[in-house]
């Protein structure tokens, strides 16, 4: 419960830096903040972090649009799977396979 509460906090922050206009928001200041977030997120507690990586597929059918592609797509815009496999050449290995099938 608490892993969807805070994933929704994230969510609607994140989408306020990528979707608010450049005549609302700077875009440097947008980006500075995106790559705290990242670096915050990447900090976590790994049980933590697994459940907000999980949060995000759930709560995304919540918004709509462009907005419920990129909040299902946080995981992945900051590599926080990679995050969580750190430790784990092999699973980052799979990670960027992935990636790269994807991209």
């Amino acid at each position: 419960m608490m892993n969807l509460q805070v994933a929704r906090i994230i969510a609607n922050y994140v989408l306020f830096l990528y979707m608010t206009d450049e005549d609302t928001l700077d875009l440097d200041a947008a980006v500075q903040q995106m790559e705290e977030l990242a670096s915050d997120l990447e900090a976590l507690d790994k049980d933590l972090l697994r459940g907000l990586i999980d949060a995000f597929a759930v709560i995304a059918p919540e918004y709509s649009g462009e907005a419920q592609m990129t909040v299902r797509n946080i995981a992945h815009d900051f590599y926080l799977e990679e995050a969580l496999a750190a430790d784990d050449p092999v699973r980052l290995a799979e990670l960027e396979a992935l990636r790269d099938a994807r991209d």
